[in-house]
């Protein structure tokens, strides 16, 4: 088997789990390929497999058959761009915090190789969003999995989004900003903005103003079949556009529009997790006092 690791430096508390993870790998002849900058940070804190192969974004990644992404769930946000369209299983394992998205634990790092190799998982299809923007904005990483975002820059004063669907005319936002979310993205910022929580498998977009500054908007939401397009203007001339964690500021004669991309995120889960586990389980979602003590959490 042939497995890209992709991580951020970790915790000394979690490098031993790194290490097992390593010889477990070589144990079972796999041929393993790090990236970069996680190569970097591990080099000298780690007993590294002598046969590696260490890449850098960009590089084809094209005949490994997973990717583990080692940290919080920005690192694995970061993982979609460096699969791209070849839509190889990502595996997230979580050295962060909330961990929603990068599920594995590092006490269950074993147990998730070992379900690899043995074919006991499934896989979850995650839709993501395009951004094409004149001038070019995000080059050939324009797409992401949670959400892309305008927002307000370098001034207290709101802005004024001109949202559009198809080329008819939605509404024009006052408000800090506004929010494009997948449905993976809706429990993250679009979540915080009072943003409905859509499965996995739905194929909607939702728009969410960014502290709007009227009471009569509310988030909505659109098919992901439609292409979103916005025109921008405030008392500054400098905005900033967000895609996942990737932020670029931009003048307000900047064109913009979001559709759905021609490829997914894929993401392995273990056969005892899923969406609704993990809503239960870290966004406590549903707990109530009044429900029977041995319902699942």
């Amino acid at each position: 088997m042939k497995i890209a690791i992709i991580g951020k430096p970790l915790d000394d508390s979690n490098l031993p789990f790194v290490q097992a993870l390593l010889n477990d790998l070589v144990s079972r002849q796999t041929e393993i390929l790090i990236a970069e900058s996680f190569h970097s940070s591990l080099s000298s804190r780690l007993h590294l497999p002598e046969k590696i192969t260490i890449f850098q974004r960009g590089d084809s990644l094209r005949g490994v058959q997973f990717v583990l992404s080692i940290g919080g769930d920005g690192t694995l946000l970061d993982t979609v761009t460096y699969v791209g369209s070849l839509q190889i299983p990502i595996l997230g394992i979580n050295t962060g915090r909330l961990g929603f998205l990068a599920t594995i634990t590092p006490e269950r790092i074993a147990q998730a190789i070992d379900a690899l190799y043995k074919g006991h998982f499934v896989i979850e299809e995650r839709s993501l969003i395009r951004v094409e923007t004149d001038p070019d904005v995000f080059g050939k990483i324009n797409f992401g999995l949670n959400e892309f975002s305008i927002l307000k820059r370098d001034t207290s004063s709101m802005i004024v989004v001109h949202t559009y669907i198809d080329g008819e005319y939605l509404n024009s936002y006052w408000a800090d900003g506004l929010i494009v979310a997948t449905p993976t993205g809706s429990t993250g910022y679009s979540l915080s903005c009072g943003g409905p929580v859509m499965l996995p498998q739905t194929n909607n977009f939702i728009i969410a103003p960014v502290c709007p500054h009227n009471l009569n908007v509310r988030p909505l939401i659109v098919s992901d079949r439609s292409v979103i397009s916005f025109e921008i203007e405030g008392r500054s001339n400098n905005f900033l556009l967000s895609l996942d964690s990737r932020s670029v500021p931009v003048e307000a004669n900047v064109q913009i529009a979001v559709r759905r991309e021609n490829f997914g995120a894929r993401l392995v889960k273990l056969n005892h997790v899923n969406f609704l586990t993990t809503l239960r389980s870290k966004l406590n979602w549903g707990l109530d006092r009044r429900n029977p003590a041995g319902a699942p959490v």
